[in-house]
């Protein structure tokens, strides 16, 4: 079910690399990576969600609401995070020439049906 999912945010994503579904300790629940040269996809997903949590924190910390999405941008992708719950989030790595606002779009519709599977 989850596979099914990410595979579709990543293919119908121009620039999609790979997805992840993963909880805030680094476990990715599962994946859909295309291969990238000189990339780990999953070891960005790992290193992010520690990121997220202090992210996650301060937002409580100000009470500026919950955290919803984190878009990271560097010289050579645009990783875009949708916050699923508590415990749960959903990464998608595409090219920094790849359709960020598709990408953006594709998990917000997605994340619904993430967190009905996670039930």
């Amino acid at each position: 079910m989850f596979a099914d999912i990410l595979k579709t945010i990543v293919e119908e994503t121009r620039g999609g690399a790979g997805a992840v579904l993963m909880g805030y300790d680094g476990i990715a629940i599962d994946q859909y990576f295309k291969p990238v040269e000189g990339l780990d996809l999953q070891l960005v997903a790992v290193e992010y969600a520690n990121i997220l949590k202090d992210i996650k924190r301060t937002a409580e910390i100000l009470d500026s609401g919950d955290m919803e999405e984190v878009s990271i941008r560097t010289g050579r992708f645009y990783v875009l995070i949708r916050i699923l719950n508590d415990d749960y989030f959903v990464a998608l790595t595409l090219d920094r020439d790849g359709n960020f606002g598709k990408g953006r779009y594709l998990l917000m519709r997605e994340a619904p049906n993430l967190r009905a599977a996670l039930e």
